[in-house]
């Protein structure tokens, strides 16, 4: 059997995530004190009493997200948990997390540089400006068909999710355009995200060139695990490849369905879903239900994972 850790993007987050785990280890509350310190925060706060529209906001639920997944490897290695994984991966802000599991950016430093990624994502459109639309129930190859015959604005695909499921980014006009286009075309569902701006599009470009000037203040070590990362689907190690690797995600699509299909390559069949909800398991059984997805977020699956 070989292992690897993955861990969830935006969109996981939930209000009260984490508050069983914070109240039952010590060493979970550690990690959302230094998490804190470093996002300025009180991520705790956050997870446990903002209201959902406020733990939504994107510069909160990528520090919160990103925190609760820490935490929950932290007690898995107290209580003695050492199967080593042959890599990690995420999706999205979960690539963050990932380089967090494998050592390469301190908890502190992590949760500055998400808490500021979704800061800059804010700001590089304005809100009302763009969007994101899932689209359900037609191959990512049509819908790459349909969004070339879009006139009315920048739109292009922003997450291939699994087979039946891909995301398209881009200004307000183009989305509304594209929606119509694709129920023609056949998607059994278009759905408009609660999401405030075109994530992982071209949009996003001046977010990407600010995180990259604040990542090189950061320090980042060589990768312990081998980390898979969402633009190209290849492994990344050297603080360089990972540094470059965030940067080009930001206005990159998220390849999610070849993540998983490399993985299965690579020998994988067990995924660990490290953090909140169990978003990841839903788009991997879709994937190949052959895969086996166990996840980790609670105390009462702790104990059956640790037994």
């Amino acid at each position: 059997m070989a292992v690897a850790f993955i861990f969830p993007g935006q969109g996981s987050q939930y209000s009260g995530m984490g508050k069983e785990l914070f109240d039952a280890f010590p060493e979970a509350r550690e990690v959302f004190e230094e998490a804190s310190e470093g996002a300025k925060v009180d991520i705790a706060k956050l997870c446990f009493e903002a209201p959902e529209e406020k733990l939504t906001l994107t510069y909160n639920a990528q520090p919160a997200i990103f925190t609760l997944s820490m935490a929950i490897l932290k007690v898995l290695e107290k209580a003695g948990f050492n199967e080593e994984p042959v890599l990690v991966a995420g999706h999205s802000l979960g690539e963050f997390s990932a380089a967090g599991a494998a050592k390469v950016i301190s908890i502190h430093d992590g949760a500055l540089l998400v808490r500021k990624r979704g800061e800059f994502m804010q700001e590089a459109v304005p809100a009302g400006v763009g969007g994101m639309t899932a689209v359900i129930g037609l191959t990512s190859k049509k819908i790459e068909e349909v969004l070339k015959n879009v006139k009315s604005g920048f739109i292009q695909v922003a997450n291939y999710n699994s087979p039946e499921q891909t995301v398209i980014s881009g200004e307000i006009k183009a989305l509304e355009e594209a929606e119509e286009k694709l129920k023609e075309a056949g998607a059994k569902k278009v759905v408009r995200l609660a999401v405030s701006a075109p994530f992982h599009s071209e949009l996003m470009k001046p977010a990407a060139e600010k995180l990259k000037e604040l990542m090189e203040e950061i320090e980042f070590k060589e990768a312990e695990v081998p980390i898979l990362n969402n633009a190209d689907v290849r492994i990344i190690k050297t603080p360089e490849e990972i540094r470059d690797s965030f940067y080009r995600q930001m206005f990159s699509p998220v390849r999610w369905v070849e993540d998983v299909l490399k993985m299965k390559e690579m020998g994988v069949d067990t995924f660990y879903e490290i953090g909140p909800k169990n978003v990841l398991k839903g788009l991997i059984r879709r994937i190949d239900r052959s895969l086996k997805v166990i996840n980790v977020e609670k105390p009462k699956d702790l104990e059956k994972f640790l037994s």
